[in-house]
């Protein structure tokens, strides 16, 4: 095995996650890509552009080159070093997939600057490998297969089996991000979650999560009841909460709103009208309003 001679570039989507009540098991993937370079090198030299750029790593531990080490050494591959340049257009630590990105596109990025790399570690191994980094499969699988995906894993008898499938999205469907000007760390919004909710919360999440898979895919009619959550949103208030007033306003005004992943952004799905631009007037001061196509392919090389 050795390094092909030439760049090669992967682009990756934005995700979201949860959508809602899909706690951990639903993601969906959004037109929001960053793209990621690599050329083969005898030292490590990281170059960023864009979101984070003042504040992310440049050595050993940037998510990407971590990512792209864990693929190689998946693959029994030891390389000497490498040129890598992100240009990142998904904002960091806002419940947008960024970190799930950056594993999704260093595994990509590793696989194709070696010689067979899909043939040592094809879709499945990426994926495992990618839920194995980021610890669940939420934003990794529609990162890496795009689409709505449908996802988990099991975790009984010591097994972390995860599985995901990609289910298409209702071509109806579109989002609005918006997008405050901080963020929050998946580990603290974690943090904040009880180790058990009532009996009626989970039943209630169970038939709204199942719900949402049908608005999605074919029923948008559905999106406003479907994306009600019980298990974690308002428990999470104290890290944001001026995202679950926005949340709270919108749906009040009848727009399918949530927080997307562990937030703090706020994710709006829409069937047709309303337009971008009625939308954009609920956007705080400071914040930004971002439209997206929803269900878009997942990561390339190329």
């Amino acid at each position: 095995m050795r390094f092909l001679d030439r760049p090669v570039t992967v682009e990756v989507p934005a995700t979201s996650a949860n959508l809602g009540p899909g706690f951990d098991c639903l993601g969906l993937a959004l037109d929001l890509r960053d793209t990621l370079t690599a050329t083969s090198s005898g030292d490590l030299d990281v170059a960023i552009d864009g979101e984070g750029a003042d504040e992310l790593p440049r050595d050993e531990q940037h998510l990407v080159v971590r990512a792209m080490h864990a693929a190689w050494d998946r693959m029994g591959f030891r390389p000497t070093g490498v040129q890598l340049r992100c240009v990142n257009r998904i904002p960091q630590s806002r419940g947008l997939g960024s970190s799930s990105a950056a594993i999704v596109g260093g595994i990509m990025l590793a696989r194709a600057l070696v010689e067979r790399g899909t043939d040592n570690l094809d879709d499945a191994a990426a994926l495992a490998l990618a839920n194995e980094l980021e610890g669940h499969p939420d934003n990794v699988a529609p990162a890496l297969l795009g689409g709505f995906v449908v996802c988990g894993q099991d975790r009984r008898d010591g097994d972390d089996e995860v599985w995901a499938a990609r289910l298409a999205v209702e071509p109806t469907i579109s989002a609005t991000a918006f997008v405050p000007p901080y963020g929050v760390h998946t580990e603290v919004a974690r943090g904040l979650l009880p180790d058990a909710v009532p009996h009626h919360d989970a039943c209630a999440n169970t038939g709204r999560a199942a719900l949402l898979v049908a608005a999605l895919t074919g029923s948008p009619e559905h999106l406003l009841i479907a994306t009600e959550d019980f298990v974690h949103q308002q428990y999470r208030r104290p890290a944001m909460p001026e995202s679950l007033d926005l949340v709270e306003r919108l749906r009040a005004a009848g727009m399918a709103a949530f927080v997307s992943g562990a937030g703090p952004t706020v994710l709006a799905l829409h069937a047709g009208a309303p337009a971008a631009d009625e939308l954009a007037r609920w956007c705080p001061p400071q914040w930004r309003s971002l439209p997206l196509a929803v269900g878009v392919p997942g990561a390339r090389a190329f």
